[in-house]
Order: C-alpha cells, then structure tokens, then sequence
C-alpha cells in the first residue's frame, strides 16, 4: 500500500506539472502551429497534419517586395541586442567596481542617484533622447538603436552589490604587485563573478531582444527593421498568414530559449545570490 506520505507527494507532483503544462502550453500551441497545415491552424488544440509550408513562406520572404526580410530583421535583432548588452555589460562593470572598491568623495551620493533613477519610467526620457539621436544624425541606423540602450542601472545596481561582497584582500593583493585598477577589475574582479554576470546578462539580452517602442521610432528604412517592429507590422498585412506568423513568433523567441539553456546553471547559481 501506498502511504499518505506518498500519496501527497505524489499529488503534489501532479499538481506542478498541471500547473507547468498550462504555463507552457500556450509556447506548445504556437510552436505546433508554426509547423501544422494551413488548413488546421488556429482549428484545432493539437493539429494533426503538418507540413513546412509556413516556415517555407516566412523564409523565403512570402508577399514582401523586399527579399528576405524576416533573415534580415533576425539578424538585425542580433547585432543590436548583442551591441546593446555588450556595451551595458562593460559600463556597468566600470562603473559598479568604482562605487564598490574605489573610494572617492561624492560615492554614496552617486549610489543614491543610480537607485533613485530605477524607479523613473524609461519612457519619460523616450521623447528627449529621439531627438537628440535624431539632431546628431544617429535616425535610422544601428548606431541610433544601441547607443541610447548603453547603460542599465540596474546592472549597476546588482553589480555593485555583489562587488562589494567580494573581499578587500584581493584587490590589495594585486596592487601590491603591481596590478592596475583595470587589471584588477578585468582579471580579478570580474572572472569571480561569473554566476552574477550570466544573471545579468541573460536578463539585459533578453530585454533588449525584445524591445518594440525604441526600435519602431528609430528604425525608418525596410532594412533597419528588427524582428520585434516587422513582426508587429506584419499583423496587418499578413493577418490571413496565421501560420507564418507563429512561425515568426517562434524565430522571435528561439533565441532566448537557446542561451538559457546554455547558461541554465549558472543562472541558478546567481539567482541564489540575489535571493539572499
């Protein structure tokens, strides 16, 4: 006989995983969706039949004049949100070392306004810097799409935090012999926060990936469009295409899904220092 200890974890399990399939069931829909007969889309929880027709008319470029446009939007997506996380990473690697291990006056100051600054909506600052990227001839190029997306003080916030847990010892150490301010961040610092840093990064990225507002204002030209804008785009236009576009949907999120898993452990290792 099965005990009642059992018999509740049992139920317990069963449980999660009802919870789990109605969380992912909607990613499973889109992804079934993306490959199944046109006749069966949207008609059916499960379709039956599938074939690669969708996938054939997103990749080859479907009714768009432009060829291509949905591979020239992903790697559009790409270049702008690995510029952008890269350039938020370095700064706010730069910058949380100097508040957590350089002392200077005017450091506790400057750590009030980074937290004080979070809690402003991004998109007060929407109109402002559309200007400026616009006066410095920045509209419509990849530079004008990265740039304004540069800094996260929320990196710097969770940098910082997690630098200043690193003990003084070492950085004493290092200038002992010899080792430069940079050399210690670089070398020292940084390669003993690699749990934090895939945190950081797996959030940055995926943020950036799927930015929508910025990219629709900035990008103006066919080929500047990211796959975020041509796919919000092409709801009208290609909305008798149902397939294609969970195919899209798929492309937009396949990403994300494939640097998690790459990064899963040490996302967990971070995640429990955050937690703490």
């Amino acid at each position: 006989m099965v005990g009642p200890k059992k018999k509740g974890l049992v139920f317990r399990y069963l449980f999660a995983l009802v919870l789990l399939l109605i969380m992912i069931y909607p990613y499973i829909y889109m992804v079934l969706n993306s490959f199944a007969d046109w006749s069966q889309v949207d008609k059916k929880f499960f379709p039956t039949e599938y074939s690669l027709k969708s996938w054939e008319w997103l990749l080859g470029g479907g009714e768009s004049v432009i060829p291509r446009p949905w591979i020239n939007a992903f790697f559009n997506s790409f270049i702008v949100s690995a510029g952008s996380t890269i350039l938020m990473m370095v700064s706010a690697v730069m910058v949380s070392y100097a508040l957590a291990k350089i002392h200077f006056k005017g450091r506790d100051t400057i750590n009030n306004v980074v937290l004080f600054q979070m809690f402003f909506p991004a998109i007060i600052l929407l109109i402002p810097t559309f200007l400026v990227i616009q006066k410095v001839g920045m509209y419509d190029s990849y530079w004008g799409m990265i740039l304004p997306k540069a800094m996260s003080l929320w990196a710097v916030f969770m940098y910082t935090n997690f630098f200043k847990a690193i003990p003084d010892t070492f950085i004493e150490a290092a200038k002992l012999d010899g080792a430069s301010e940079m050399q210690i961040m670089f070398k020292i610092v940084l390669p003993m926060s690699k749990s934090i840093t895939t945190v950081i990064f797996l959030f940055l990225f995926m943020e950036r990936w799927t930015e929508l507002l910025w990219d629709m204002l900035v990008a103006k030209s066919d080929n500047m469009l990211t796959l975020n804008v041509l796919l919000s785009q092409m709801f009208g236009p290609y909305g008798g295409y149902p397939g294609p576009m969970y195919a899209a949907s798929v492309l937009l999120t396949l990403p994300i899904i494939i640097i998690f898993l790459l990064f899963a452990k040490k996302f967990q290792e971070g995640m429990q220092f955050t937690l703490k």
